[in-house]
């Protein structure tokens, strides 16, 4: 463990103190701040020749200056002759823009898992892609983890597995809806919608049956919280008992705390620290789950040159 190093930028310094503290390791120390006209400045302030880094940065908002700040950092650490360099980017950004579903739009997604290679990662470590099919947009290695089991266990530990259904907010969403309804021994339902626009869309129905059952939403991420207001407006209509969501993303964009403040049939949202939850945003019904042991325990394992795969279930 001697020659594995972390270090942060500005985007979540929260989240690498915590996976530091599960290796019982010091967060590395880099200067990444500002120059006067705005340009962003890194120093590596320590010795990184031949050793094993790991530079944690969810290209969260703002997302271009984090991303930004992280191809720099693995510049940085490249010309600094780092033997491995690992891009641990809990929240991928860019990933809605997966394929060209109109014309003359770019594959974003695309363009910054080639940033991210040509800059210096050697390997990408991250959760809950919005689209599985991002990691064959690298051709470097990427280990593409789940918050399903953090969210498993915080539902043992509470009790709240009795006489679940799990919903699928829209089609996109079954097979990670399927994947907690296994892993719950609970019924799976999913409600069909149409996308109207990018922020607005239309329930038309739901496939399953909810009625005097808890119904727990499961989704990728949350941005406005359009999608989950119409979710919960409708499981209540079909007579759920009660309503929870668990998404692994709270980018909690626009007016979406001002939503579910408003939305007393959403009975709890629950979140991992993926993305840092500002105070101005953090309300009695949002509860965040800490995801420092699953990337803790992934780059031991990575470190070590050990299986991942068991962390992927």
């Amino acid at each position: 463990m001697d020659k594995m190093m972390v270090f942060s930028g500005n985007a979540h310094p929260q989240l690498a103190k915590d996976i530091c503290g599960y290796l019982n390791i010091k967060l590395s120390d880099a200067l990444v701040n500002r120059f006067s006209e705005g340009e962003i400045r890194i120093k590596i302030n320590e010795n990184v020749r031949g050793k094993d880094v790991f530079v944690v940065q969810p290209t969260c908002p703002p997302p271009n200056e984090n991303l930004m700040e992280l191809l720099i950092m693995l510049d940085a650490l490249r010309r600094a002759s780092a033997q491995r360099i690992t891009a641990v980017v809990p929240y991928f950004g860019y990933a809605r823009q997966d394929r060209k579903d109109q014309p003359r739009v770019p594959i974003t997604a695309k363009l910054v898992a080639n940033l991210l290679t040509v800059a210096g990662a050697n390997r990408i470590l991250t959760m809950d892609l919005h689209a599985g099919q991002i990691q064959g947009f690298f051709d470097i290695p990427v280990d593409h983890l789940f918050a399903v089991g953090v969210f498993i266990s915080h539902f043992e530990k509470n009790k709240l597995l009795k006489d679940t259904v799990v919903v699928s907010p829209d089609v996109g969403s079954i097979k990670m809806a399927r994947a907690y309804a296994k892993r719950m021994g609970a019924a799976l339902a999913i409600i069909d919608k149409r996308r109207i626009s990018p922020d607005k869309t239309e329930v038309m129905h739901i496939l399953g049956e909810v009625e005097g059952r808890d119904a727990l939403i499961v989704d990728d991420l949350i941005a406005t919280g359009s999608s989950l207001i119409e979710a919960v407006e409708t499981l209540k209509e079909a007579k759920a008992k009660s309503v929870r969501a668990a998404i692994s993303h709270g980018v909690l964009s626009g007016p979406a705390v001002e939503r579910i403040d408003k939305c007393k049939d959403l009975k709890e949202l629950i979140i991992t620290d993926s993305i840092p939850l500002p105070e101005e945003k953090q309300h009695p019904r949002i509860r965040v789950l800490s995801i420092a042991e699953l990337l803790g325990e992934a780059i031991k394992r990575i470190h070590m040159e050990e299986s991942v795969s068991c962390l992927f279930d």
